[in-house]
């Protein structure tokens, strides 16, 4: 019996005479592979026993106590999942570097992160990012809608990415059900997600970043002494064409002159380059200084001097995926011209099941076919690392979106214990969301998985982008004009977003028959328009009412961050912890029935144990948060950070021009 999952046959390995199914049948792949999983979960388990996971501060920004190096291994490896090893490495196969651009764009951004966005996010004292939209501009209504917004980005562009391209290298290394392979990964993903809080996510990234790095390293050096080194694969990579074409235009087969140029012309480019340099910078800052995946992480530092460390460290690592993912990519090209440059549909259709193209199978290829025993089974738990460490990272912070800024408006009096326990139970629903999504995903942009993820990513982001952007440095921008600046934006997003998936973005070989007018703008250059837009929007309608008192804006702009007046709040927050009260309440009272031991053991497990706290006095409170809210640095690790900022900037510099 045959079936298929997501457009893969489950009798695909029998149709094609491909046996590249059994190839991690071996012991020393499989010893490999179980010894990850002994690691990762031992890291996990010995994060959840150290930190403190009853409490909000504790489970969603681990204490507020981390150093630099595992904020910006961290940072690394919630950015890189499985959908840049699959997605980068298989639009690299049919274009070029030009993706390389994506990555090195963050050197500049993860600087701005570190020494602007994140600084007022501390003065401010917020959880999360729509937490601090709500001190800054007062109302429900920008919370809850930046809160949705941000859930449902997480599903169509992160979490259904991250699993598809899992799902596609599990396929070709193992042949498992796809349905099987997903929902096993998402245990193993959640169980220290749902137990560990970020303290637990934090460390598991550290070490994640360290085996991916390993890892595709080492199948970079393989890939390069398979074609001959560098000057080999430049010259190899044009040549690179199917054998199976039928009546395809040459265009569509052919690798595309520009290949090897990162700034592309600005009208016929895939990628244009005023689009790399302000599109792209639109949607990274959105991504890299607003997005509460990356930011929560941020605000876990002890100081400001590590969080900026740890910026400046990811950004370092940053450089590498051009090396690690975009050249192996193309590679493989190189290697597989018939399977990953296939154009036919029905020879696309016998390989990788989807008739659009099979570049997303580039780097899973690579690996199955290149690497030898135990490596092989390295490379897999490299792809499982990265799909894991970005799974866990989102799933931690959507559930502190979905539990702090929309569980707090129904429940406004939840004790901690209630919120733990919300949040917890709400990753399991939004897993079951992302795998429906999965199919959309297969089918967009061609088949090129990156392509996806950054075009709905610019047509939904540009408005949040804006608000943050102006809310931060215009200190005029007021409710009104932020909450129709991305209400407008939404809508004109939306419409192109839906056009192009009614019309369907179809292939070189095969393409949509979308008008120009809609889908016919580059979707950077869409970013630029809807950005400059909400922009207008924002200030237009601001500027026609009533502006905000700078009482209430007091360090929650830049011109006031450095104010030392106290902070009127336009609005009371939520949700105020009420556990002390709770606790003082139940000294009055008889004692509780001791739970039994399966109960304590479950609600230790899961960090949900009941502990006294010690009731502060409200000098010690004051004191307390004068510490989470102090943005001071010793004069030496300020120098170093600046000092290594302007490095890195440079190096980001050189990279864009040697490669241009």
């Amino acid at each position: 019996m045959t079936g298929t999952y997501f457009g893969w046959s489950s009798a695909r390995s029998a149709e094609t005479g491909n046996t590249d199914h059994t190839a991690l049948s071996n012991a020393a792949d499989i010893c490999v592979i179980v010894a990850y999983f002994v690691v990762v979960l031992g890291v996990g388990i010995w994060a959840m026993v150290r930190t403190n996971r009853a409490t909000v501060g504790g489970f969603f920004l681990a204490g507020r106590s981390m150093i630099w190096w595992p904020i910006g291994a961290s940072l690394f490896a919630s950015n890189i999942g499985s959908g840049h090893f699959v997605g980068i490495a298989g639009t690299a196969a049919a274009s070029g570097i030009a993706m390389g651009g994506f990555e090195w764009n963050a050197l500049v951004v993860v600087v701005i992160l570190g020494w602007i966005f994140v600084p007022i996010y501390i003065k401010a004292g917020v959880v999360t990012m729509p937490e601090y939209l709500k001190k800054r501009f007062g109302g429900q209504r920008i919370r809850v809608y930046l809160s949705v917004l941000s859930l449902c980005l997480y599903i169509f562009t992160k979490i259904s990415a991250d699993m598809f391209s899992g799902a596609i290298f599990i396929n070709q290394a193992l042949g498992l059900n796809i349905y099987l392979a997903v929902i096993a990964l998402l245990a193993i993903t959640a169980l220290y997600t749902v137990t560990g809080g970020l303290a637990a996510v934090i460390y598991t990234d550290t070490l994640q970043t360290a085996i991916m790095l390993v890892g595709s390293f080492i199948l970079m050096g393989f890939a390069f002494h398979k074609v001959g080194g560098y000057e080999n694969f430049h010259s190899l990579y044009f040549e690179a064409v199917p054998n199976i074409t039928g009546n395809v235009s040459a265009e569509c087969y052919e690798p595309r002159p520009d290949s090897f140029s990162l700034f592309r012309d600005a009208v016929t480019g895939d990628v244009p380059w005023p689009g790399l340099i302000f599109g792209l910078t639109i949607q990274a800052t959105w991504y890299w200084c607003t997005d509460q995946v990356i930011v929560q992480r941020c605000l876990s530092g002890k100081n400001l001097s590590h969080v900026k460390a740890g910026c400046i460290l990811c950004g370092y690592l940053k450089l590498l995926p051009m090396f690690i993912i975009v050249f192996p990519g193309m590679i493989s090209r190189i290697l597989y011209p018939d399977v990953v440059a296939c154009v036919d549909p029905d020879e696309c259709i016998k390989h990788c099941g989807t008739a659009v193209g099979c570049t997303n199978i580039a780097y899973p290829k690579l690996v199955i076919d290149l690497m030898p025993n135990g490596l092989r089974g390295l490379m897999l738990s490299v792809m499982l690392a990265s799909l894991m460490s970005s799974l866990t990272s989102i799933f931690n912070s959507a559930s502190t979106l979905f539990t702090m800024d929309i569980y707090t408006r129904i429940r406004r009096s939840a004790s901690e214990k209630e919120l733990m326990i919300a949040g917890r139970v709400f990753i399991l629903a939004l897993i079951a969301v992302s795998i429906a999504w999965i199919p959309v995903v297969q089918s967009a942009q061609s088949g090129q998985l990156f392509d996806y993820i950054q075009s709905i990513t610019s047509y939904l982001t540009p408005p949040i982008a804006a608000v943050f952007m102006l809310g931060l440095f215009c200190k005029r921008v007021n409710e009104a004009g932020a909450f129709w600046g991305l209400i407008i934006g939404l809508g004109i997003g939306l419409s192109r977003m839906i056009a192009e998936f009614a019309y369907g973005t179809g292939s070189c070989a095969q393409p949509s028959n979308c008008p120009t007018i809609i889908c016919g703008i580059h979707y950077l250059y869409f970013s630029i328009i809807l950005f400059t837009t909400s922009c207008l929007i924002i200030l237009g309608i601001s500027l026609m009412t009533k502006p905000i008192d700078d009482k209430h804006l007091y360090r929650l702009c830049w011109s006031l961050r450095n104010s030392e007046k106290e902070r009127v709040d336009i609005e009371q927050d939520d949700w105020v912890n009420n556990q002390q009260d709770s606790f003082s309440m139940d000294l009055d009272e008889e004692p509780h029935e001791t739970p039994g031991l399966c109960k304590r053991a479950v609600m230790a497990f899961c960090g949900l144990e009941q502990q006294k706290a010690v009731k502060l006095t409200p000098e010690e409170e004051a004191e307390m948060q004068r510490k989470l809210t102090d943005t001071s640095e010793k004069p030496l690790w300020r120098n170093v950070c600046n000092i290594n900022a302007i490095l890195l900037l440079c190096i980001c510099v050189f990279c864009h021009g040697f490669f241009a």
